[in-house]
């Protein structure tokens, strides 16, 4: 653990000593699911209660793998269900830390139908802020998040503004 590790403070967006930085690809989680007759609703389509548990359980998993910490869900912006998914359909949901602030992370999480042939099509994306927990359940630091590539740098990026709008939100009291 290195003290002299440097990452931008979100909550500022100033530099900050970090007590360390892990890599957003150390908190990749991804689990497979196959819909059960018990997971369908009265349209025979996955119940999206049982999705939202799934997808929730993998972004804690994500945010337990960065902060090495228990986590809670603070909240989860932009649960869009864009395709149905049905019995017998295998699906993947794929989750990862995209930004971090002081106490709290950002996971994306994504929802996949995967065809027989590897194929994947998104049928839910989802945002989750979770917030890292002491031992006395009282929120605690978290580490920097390592950017390594062009596209957590965008995520990053695309995280900031959410943050921003969930900052006015609360603000507005919405």
């Amino acid at each position: 653990m290195s003290i002299g590790n440097k990452i931008e403070n979100l909550d500022e967006n100033k530099r900050e000593e970090k007590p360390e930085t892990r890599k957003v690809s150390e908190s990749v989680v991804e689990t497979v699911h196959i819909v059960r007759p018990n997971h369908l609703n009265g349209a025979e389509r996955l119940f999206g209660g049982i999705l939202m548990q799934w997808i929730d359980e993998v972004a804690a998993l994500a945010a337990k793998r960065h902060s090495h910490r228990n986590v809670i869900t603070a909240s989860v912006d932009n649960l869009r269900f864009l395709k149905g998914a049905y019995q017998k359909d295998v699906i993947v949901i794929r989750g990862k830390v995209t930004y971090v602030g002081r106490t709290s992370m950002e996971v994306k999480v994504d929802s996949y139908v995967e065809k027989i042939d590897g194929k994947r099509i998104l049928i839910n994306r989802a945002f989750f802020t979770m917030v890292a927990l002491d031992d006395s359940d009282r929120p605690t630091e978290v580490p920097g998040l390592g950017l390594e590539t062009g596209e957590d740098r965008q995520e990053w990026e695309k995280a900031k503004l959410r943050r921003e709008m969930r900052i006015r939100r609360r603000a507005e009291d919405f």
